[in-house]
């Protein structure tokens, strides 16, 4: 009688027709969510699994390429990984070669970006290789086109014919000169560079000091792992989940903002690096695991490593 005279009554009856609906929605989102399941964890395992592939695509596609009347493809003599003393070797060796004026080219060549329908010159190589070191490695040159980008080191009588990737490529030049053109700071870290590890729940930055990566700091976020269920909760889980990411990067924004690096080199995770959105010299994807600073330390190992092919 009371809530009849106060208007409660009819407030209480559409109350429980709202508290319905509301039940007949999340019923219907929860069905909608279960169907949705099955993908969702599709994504989640191939994200992880992108890194290794994306690596081993490159190599496979080099050994697509052949000579357009079908002969089978060039392949180098030898392919190594430098770090450390024995690419400090490399380099010097390198760098005791002495020829005459005009005798020894050096040129950075840039990636052809994934075409695969990559055209030929008229002397076989492919398009993207300058003609200058297709003019010196003759039908070696395909196999400039598959180390891209690199840096190649030839001299005019055919003694030496190597291509590095440099952690730290220059833009594209082509030149000859009495010796070959191999810059420090292309292959090695120099003091002041900013190094940065990214992942979705980990940050670590530090600074270059005397060839040493100091002045380490980090940041590590709770922030959920895989979810196996379907239903609504798998629903509720991803958008808690993409929260939680995006407030660690807010964090790890926060850090570099501090810092202010006039070069920064970022590492991690694919899935967040773009994310970031950070000005650098250089990204690229790692794998590293562990605690923060130990994992921002293997990922620097890891990227100042330089590839070698002897053409």
């Amino acid at each position: 009688m009371l809530d009849s005279l106060l208007g409660r009554a009819e407030l209480k009856a559409r109350i429980e027709e709202l508290e319905e609906e509301k039940r007949h929605l999340e019923r219907r989102l929860d069905a909608e969510s279960e169907r949705r399941a099955d993908a969702v964890t599709a994504r989640q395992a191939a994200e992880e699994r992108v890194n290794r592939l994306e690596d081993r695509v490159a190599d496979l596609e080099g050994r697509l390429d052949g000579d357009d009347d079908g002969a089978p493809a060039v392949t180098p003599r030898e392919t190594a990984d430098l770090r450390g003393d024995r690419l400090a070797a490399v380099l010097a060796r390198l760098r005791s070669v002495e020829t005459g004026p005009e005798g020894a080219l050096t040129a950075m060549v840039a990636d052809a970006e994934g075409d695969r329908s990559r055209r030929r010159t008229s002397s076989g190589a492919p398009s993207g290789v300058p003609d200058a070191v297709a003019d010196v490695l003759g039908d070696r040159a395909p196999l400039v086109d598959a180390a891209a980008p690199c840096l190649v080191c030839a001299d005019d009588a055919g003694l030496v014919s190597v291509a590095l990737a440099p952690p730290l490529a220059p833009d594209p030049f082509v030149e000859w000169g009495e010796a070959f053109r191999l810059d420090p700071d292309w292959f090695h870290p120099s003091d002041g560079l900013t190094v940065a590890l990214v992942r979705s729940d980990l940050f670590a930055v530090g600074r270059y000091v005397d060839g040493v990566l100091a002045d380490v700091e980090t940041v590590e976020t709770d922030v959920k792992g895989r979810h196996s269920k379907g239903g609504f909760s798998q629903a509720r889980f991803e958008r808690r989940r993409d929260e939680q990411v995006a407030a660690h990067l807010d964090d790890c924004r926060a850090v570099l903002d501090a810092r202010n690096p006039d070069r920064l080199v970022l590492l991690g995770e694919r899935t967040v690096l773009d994310e970031l959105a950070y000005d650098t010299v250089a990204t690229a994807p790692v794998d590293a695991t562990g605690d923060p600073e130990t994992a921002l330390h293997d990922a620097a190992d890891d990227f100042f490593t330089t590839r070698l092919t002897l053409l």
